[in-house]
């Protein structure tokens, strides 16, 4: 049996280190009555070296990093008919992609060839680039509103949960030694991020208009990715297995599904359309 080696991509700074051989899958969701079903799965990177990150542009299509010619790059994925499209050409690599709220543009993080590493905006039709902070060294990031950025900074060796306005520049450091998983929760004006400041590891609520945080929910043991599939119930993966916690009704973590048939292994990064039918999830192939 052969296992591909795996280390989980804490800050992109250090991405001079070998990066994982992972895959993105995606797979039709269903989820009714509690009970979470997966099918028609399909490897959509396919592709030989790390690839990670993906994020829903819309409900047909996907964008995630991929490795093209020992570069990071930013690719497009149409659900309907499996074709590819690289969105960025530059000297830089690019990391986790996601969709500017009410515009034909993607945000990225951009670490180029002398190691500066910024926060970029990349318009879809034009692929112009430009910076949308030059101050802060972001590693990871969420939109809570077309002017407002959620993002893990790096400080040091750790990172910390800042809060930037794109209108007046001014950015809000919220909490410190922090992960990497940042979401908007549905139907709220709530923002989680995982805190790791203790032993155990806990799911925080941020609000970033009043600055407010409060806990929801420990995590799975040293996990940090997660999603939600709907206003009250979020998603983990580790190992081999998705498991659950409905913030209104568990008390614990409950296994939903395990992908060992598949033969997929080290799940890390989850992501959910926006029409809650289609999964991504990120993780390693098993050869036997």
């Amino acid at each position: 049996m052969k296992i591909y080696g795996f280390f989980f991509l804490l800050l992109i700074p250090l991405l001079h280190f070998s990066q994982p051989n992972t895959e993105v899958f995606l797979f039709d969701l269903n989820s009714t009555n509690g009970k979470l079903e997966l099918s028609n799965i399909k490897n959509i990177s396919n592709n030989e070296g790390y690839d990670n990150q993906p994020s829903f542009l819309n409900d047909n299509t996907i964008l995630f990093a991929s490795t093209r010619n020992g570069q990071t790059d930013i690719l497009e994925y149409t659900i309907s008919n499996g074709n590819k499209k690289w969105l960025c050409n530059t000297e830089g690599g690019q990391y986790s992609p996601l969709k500017i709220p009410n515009q034909n543009a993607v945000s990225a993080i951009r670490l180029d060839t002398d190691g500066k590493q910024l926060l970029y905006r990349y318009d879809i039709e034009t692929e112009i680039s430009k910076p949308l902070m030059d101050t802060l060294v972001v590693g990871y990031h969420t939109w809570f509103d077309k002017n407002t950025i959620v993002s893990s900074v790096l400080e040091g060796d750790i990172m910390s949960v800042y809060v930037s306005n794109l209108e007046t520049h001014k950015n809000r450091k919220m909490d410190e030694n922090v992960g990497r998983s940042l979401h908007k929760i549905p139907k709220s004006n709530l923002v989680s991020y995982i805190s790791k400041k203790n032993a155990i590891w806990t799911i925080n609520a941020l609000n970033p208009l009043s600055g407010k945080i409060k806990f929801i929910a420990n995590t799975l043991p040293e996990t940090e990715d997660m999603v939600w599939l709907n206003a009250t119930t979020i998603l983990m993966g580790k190992g081999n297995k998705i498991y659950k916690f409905n913030i209104k009704t568990d008390t614990d973590w409950v296994e939903l599904v395990s992908l060992q048939d598949y033969n997929i292994n080290n799940i890390t990064r989850l992501a959910i359309s926006h029409d809650r039918k289609e999964l991504t999830i990120v993780g390693e192939i098993i050869n036997e």
